[in-house]
């Protein structure tokens, strides 16, 4: 059975109904194949795609992939997402995806309690704040954590994190 953390005191009931989506119905899937699974995260599947980051996050890794849905796209200033889509802004796109991922598969667990700056594979950092009940990431609270693949974690994360 897979391992999860509630990360909050109080955990709303669609949450809980995408933890268990997720970690029946994906049992033994990789990272792309879990989020295709999703609705939640067609925007994030179609940047993948279109980043041509599919097979790489595909591979064996292990990956640690902080996952906005859907709602977290929904954020960012109109246009946005529909611009890093387009063909000629592929290198920007892989660069915001690839911030998204750290190497290795890192659990709640591994962060609990503490705060630390972890290189991305973009090559820039974020910073990892487990203190406070909670986990974020940046500016983004991770909202589900440690939905595990066959080549390392995903947690969901309420918020796009963009590099510098």
């Amino acid at each position: 059975m897979n391992r999860r953390f509630a990360l909050k005191s109080t955990i709303a009931a669609g949450a809980l109904a995408f933890i268990a989506a997720c970690t029946t119905a994906n049992q033994g899937g990789d990272i792309v194949d879990i989020a295709a699974s999703n609705e939640d995260f067609s925007t994030l599947v179609a940047a993948v795609q279109a980043a041509g980051l599919v097979e790489t996050l595909k591979s064996e890794g292990p990956f640690t992939v902080f996952a906005p849905t859907n709602a977290a796209f929904a954020k960012l200033p109109a246009g946005t997402v529909d611009s890093l889509l387009l063909p000629e802004n592929k290198d920007q796109l892989v660069k915001v995806l690839t911030y998204h991922v750290i190497p290795g598969a890192v659990s709640a667990a591994d962060v609990t309690g503490a705060r630390t700056n972890v290189a991305t594979v973009q090559g820039q950092t974020i910073h990892v704040d487990g203190t406070g009940g909670g986990v974020k990431v940046n500016s983004a609270n991770v909202t589900t954590a440690d939905i595990v693949a066959t080549n390392g974690v995903i947690h969901v994360i309420d918020t796009v994190l963009l590099p510098k």
